[in-house]
């Protein structure tokens, strides 16, 4: 096993775009070095009266998840939102974390020890997962818009089989959970999430899960309250 590999410093990098964008992102991103990458479906949400009178307040969306060298992580901000234009609003948006540990990528190598990270001391962001019931992503996005967000990326969780379920911190991932991806400022994170935690009563059992992660670097996140 290459110990140089295993010692990379490593990142999470996730676009959120429109539906159907999801494969030019891996094709760009693979054009810079980036090995592959996994595309979730999911919807935004945007919070505007007449679009829910329409029925157009929710915006079918694609989650690209990539890990690949921390030394490719401005590239791949660069390049994805040169060609994907996301200096203009309602195109997408980019967010990058650092990674602990990967198992099972060959590209990176295998350990039980920790990969060692970089990132930066003062993250400006930080997104936060919550795992709900299906049918209440929507009352945690109310929840967080409540406490000062701007909008969020619900997605649908499936179990890997028709008689398997996938185990996440010791709760199922059935197909009847959603995940509330949102992007908040870290001055606002405690807050959001103790509303969240609050309206969702996640202190008891079986009612969801919150996990919270630094954000390393964005872009078009300035359209948030539009595309999240």
């Amino acid at each position: 096993m290459n110990l140089d590999m295993i010692n990379k410093e490593l990142v999470l990098s996730a676009v959120i775009v429109n539906l159907g964008s999801g494969s030019k992102v891996l094709k760009e991103a693979k054009k810079i070095g980036v090995a592959g990458g996994t595309i979730f479906l999911g919807r935004g949400t945007v919070k505007n009266h007449i679009l829910e009178i329409l029925g157009l307040n929710e915006v079918k969306k694609e989650i690209v998840l990539m890990i690949s060298e921390s030394g490719l992580e401005d590239k791949i901000h660069e390049v994805l939102t040169q060609k994907l234009h996301l200096d203009k609003p309602n195109h997408g948006i980019i967010f990058s974390s650092p990674v602990k540990k990967v198992l099972g990528i060959k590209n990176y190598g295998e350990s039980d020890g920790d990969l060692r990270i970089g990132g930066k001391d003062e993250m400006e962001y930080e997104v936060i997962f919550t795992i709900v019931e299906r049918g209440l992503g929507e009352e945690v996005v109310d929840a967080a818009t409540s406490a000062g967000a701007r909008g969020a990326t619900i997605i649908n969780a499936r179990g890997s089989g028709i008689h398997e379920n996938v185990m996440f911190f010791s709760m199922n991932i059935e197909p009847e959970k959603e995940i509330v991806m949102l992007i908040v400022e870290k001055e606002k994170s405690n807050k959001i999430a103790k509303v969240i935690k609050e309206a969702m009563n996640l202190d008891e059992p079986g009612k969801g899960i919150m996990f919270i992660m630094d954000v390393n670097k964005t872009s078009g996140l300035f359209q948030s309250k539009d595309l999240n």
